[in-house]
């Protein structure tokens, strides 16, 4: 009999997508996670992978916000964000990131966050068939249409909250 270790992470993420609707859970090598490695390795195309960018706002206390912008596309901290926070604006930092959401750059998902933190997604996010997310951890990635975003908490999706890289 094959005995099979508990995974955490999988089953974590499986509970925060549970009731969403379809999505396929892709497990993929910790060192592959970061974006432009991971499509490399396994066949994806930039322009389906959303990343999940932690911002902050510079007031007192702190505002935090979680933004989902596809890889193609430059996040507006500078001008998008600061326009929704009312304040200055950065991206959190590493750790700040890890604090906010338990989860480590390469691996940040929408999925489970505080219910208290906003989720800004860029209105191109949307106009993709499928799109590869975090998931939760450097070992998986979510795959799943775009519509599954709107079964979140205090989503909103925005236009112009980024612009697309040229290449």
């Amino acid at each position: 009999m094959e005995h099979t270790e508990p995974e955490p992470d999988r089953e974590e993420l499986e509970t925060a997508l549970a009731g969403r609707g379809e999505y396929e859970l892709f497990p993929c090598d910790p060192e592959l996670a970061d974006t432009a490695a991971f499509c490399e390795a396994y066949g994806f195309a930039l322009e389906d992978s959303a990343n999940t960018i932690v911002v902050v706002g510079k007031s007192k206390p702190p505002m935090y916000a979680a933004c989902v912008v596809l890889a193609t596309h430059r996040l507006d901290v500078n001008h998008a964000v600061k326009a929704r926070f009312g304040k200055k604006s950065s991206f959190a930092s590493p750790e700040q990131t890890k604090e906010l959401t338990g989860h480590e750059i390469g691996g940040v998902t929408v999925f489970g966050l505080p219910s208290d933190l906003p989720v800004w997604v860029d209105d191109s996010v949307m106009e993709r068939e499928r799109i590869v997310l975090g998931g939760g951890s450097r070992r998986w990635k979510v795959i799943a249409s775009p519509a599954i975003l709107l079964t979140l908490p205090d989503v909103e999706v925005v236009a112009g909250l980024a612009s697309r890289v040229s290449s």
